[in-house]
């Protein structure tokens, strides 16, 4: 089954996006925001980075309810 159509897996792969954007930002971040810029399918990484930096406590503990949801409950 599609992620699109399976609620958990959706919700998987949103948080996967926004870590893995907030650590490639965190390593080179002249890379989202000079050439990616803010508008278009190439700004969605961009703010997937920022919400992984601005709103890091909720990410965090999203992805341990994620964990322990994929661990215990699938």
């Amino acid at each position: 089954m599609s992620a699109i159509f399976n609620f958990q897996s959706l919700l998987t792969v949103i948080l996967l996006l926004i870590c893995t954007c907030t650590y490639i930002r965190s390593l080179a971040p002249n890379l989202f925001d000079k050439r990616l810029g803010k508008v278009g399918f190439q700004g969605t990484f961009w703010k997937c980075a920022r919400i992984g930096e601005r709103k890091s406590p909720y990410v965090a503990f999203c992805c341990v309810c994620m964990a322990f949801s994929i661990l215990f409950w699938s």
